[in-house]
């Protein structure tokens, strides 16, 4: 009868030559494989970091235990999943959501002020026709939203359809987070004008001109 202890037990042996004495040798690892975090040839470790081609940091992935060892381990990438790294990852895990929360809420209501603000008016220099010596710059776009908004924003969040080039109002996106975007309008008009009417006279006509433009719908 084999003994309890060793029925638990797998041994898994790798043949080795020597090069001079061409001697095999067998070397034997033994492991449970009645362990809940190492079944068979693999064992469940949780990524430090991100692995290419294995997952992301905080993953619970499979591994063999030769990578695990000789790889993962000594670079500090992962460490093996027992019950009390899992309870960890929890903890780190509710901790990271909590700040993804927070971020969240504050995009959304940076977001909100962008919406609230309407429009906002840049001036430039152009020649016939309306034509721009260059272009408006997302960069330009983002210094005049700051002026106006009360917090710094970086010009990789603007995102406009097509080039400003010319004179005229341009629907312009600010993705402030991945799953939040306002739009805003950006009107362009040549140095020294003046406006006769407020921006949200303006604004509003720009809006009217808008719903004229749109093709009327059939009626049923």
């Amino acid at each position: 009868m084999v003994p309890p202890l060793i029925a638990k037990l797998k041994a898994t042996c790798l043949w080795r030559r020597n090069m001079r004495s061409h001697d095999k040798l067998v070397v034997c690892y033994i492991h449970s494989t009645t362990s809940p975090m190492c079944l068979g040839e693999v064992m469940k470790v949780i990524l430090q970091q991100n692995v290419l081609k294995l997952g992301k940091a905080g993953d619970v992935v499979e591994s063999s235990p030769g990578y695990f060892r000789n790889f993962l381990q000594p670079r500090k990438l992962a460490v093996q999943a027992t019950e009390g790294t899992l309870k960890k990852r929890e903890e780190d895990l509710a901790v990271l959501r909590k700040k993804a929360e927070t971020a969240h809420q504050a995009a959304q209501e940076q977001a909100d002020k962008v919406t609230a603000l309407g429009m906002v008016r840049l001036f430039a220099k152009c020649g016939e026709g309306g034509k721009l010596y260059g272009k408006i710059t997302n960069k330009e776009i983002a210094a005049e939203l700051e002026k106006h908004l009360g917090f710094q924003l970086d010009k990789r969040l603007v995102k406009t359809n097509d080039d400003i080039s010319s004179l005229g109002v341009y629907k312009v996106q600010v993705k402030l987070a991945p799953e939040v975007q306002s739009e805003i309008n950006v009107e362009v008009q040549p140095e020294g004008w003046v406006p006769t009417e407020k921006p949200e006279k303006q604004l509003a006509a720009v809006g009217a001109e808008s719903e004229e433009a749109a093709p009327e719908s059939d009626e049923a």
